[in-house]
């Protein structure tokens, strides 16, 4: 029965949301640069009207802009925006679906009393890849923290679509990491599809293409194949010191993501800039309405 409540409830969530905003008039009413804030995300100062902002450790005192949906990194372990806040234990400690369930209930709770509505977590790359304790045992560990944060009412981010297990390093740990795409792992993403995430993470691995899997349309094309209809997001692209934000925003837009997430402050003004003559010609419009309907369901 209180699997029915749950499915009951965010049902109507979503009936308001379509209510609130997210509908072709709404969108129609905003101006192209409105449009372009919107599809980004942005480190703390964040420039006005941005969609979302994501409170690092450092910045977690800052003002927030109103109206923004606020993101952090709360994995767990020492990946921790905010570290008196749980989950105190990392990734690789859960043993049961049972305890992972409730420190995702725990840590949704924690984050809605901090202002925060997305927790970017769980991470549902292999067990065997480069991330170390940031990695579950299983992605079934994985799946129910999702549902633990979800259940408290914060969105989960499962990341880092399609997969880092094969990779040899962190895309932390250096700008060009290749990898591959490998079936198990993109088995535990369409779980957490079929289990209704609302955002999924893209990796900024490359997967044998040109182009690093958060700008590549191949990596979209895979994702919404899998049934997702949800807010597809860009792992960080201020991984550079001199990254070519203009034409990343731009391509990372066309490629399918939703929303573009610079921890740069200085780079989401560029990416900002630079996505407003797409949103002149229509070309974020369908971006624009899955992130009013996001901050709808999840702002509250």
């Amino acid at each position: 029965m209180a699997d029915v409540a749950v499915a009951a409830f965010m049902t109507a969530v979503v009936a308001v949301a379509l209510v609130v905003g997210g509908t072709k008039e709404h969108v129609d009413a905003l101006t192209p640069r409105e449009k372009a804030a919107l599809v980004v995300v942005s480190g703390l100062p964040a420039p006005a009207g941005v969609g979302g902002v994501i409170v690092q450790r450092w910045s977690r005192r800052l003002p927030r802009p109103r109206g923004a949906l606020v993101f952090a990194d709360q994995e767990g372990g020492s990946v921790r925006s905010f570290l008196d806040l749980p989950p105190t234990l990392p990734a690789a400690a859960y043993q049961t679906t049972a305890g992972a369930r409730a420190a995702g209930r725990a840590t949704a709770a924690a984050l809605r009393r901090a202002g925060v509505r997305v927790d970017l977590a769980p991470v549902l790359d292999g067990a065997d890849g480069p991330l170390g304790s940031r990695h579950f045992r299983r992605g079934r560990l994985g799946l129910a923290f999702a549902d633990g944060l979800l259940r408290g009412g914060v969105a989960a981010c499962v990341k880092h679509f399609p997969g880092l297990g094969t990779a040899p390093v962190s895309t932390d740990a250096q700008p060009h990491v290749e990898a591959r795409i490998r079936s198990s792992e993109v088995a535990v993403f369409a779980a957490a599809i079929r289990a209704r995430v609302p955002c999924v993470m893209t990796s900024n691995a490359f997967y044998g293409t040109e182009r690093r899997a958060t700008i590549e349309p191949g990596t979209y094309r895979r994702l919404r194949r899998l049934g997702f209809n949800g807010i597809a997001i860009t792992d960080s692209l201020s991984i550079l010191r001199h990254a070519p934000v203009e034409r990343w925003a731009r391509q990372a837009v066309r490629a399918g993501a939703d929303l573009v997430l610079f921890t740069s402050p200085a780079f989401a003004q560029r990416a900002i800039a630079a996505l407003t003559p797409l949103a002149a010609r229509g070309e974020l419009d369908e971006h624009v309405r899955r992130v009013l309907l996001f901050r709808a369901r999840f702002r509250r």
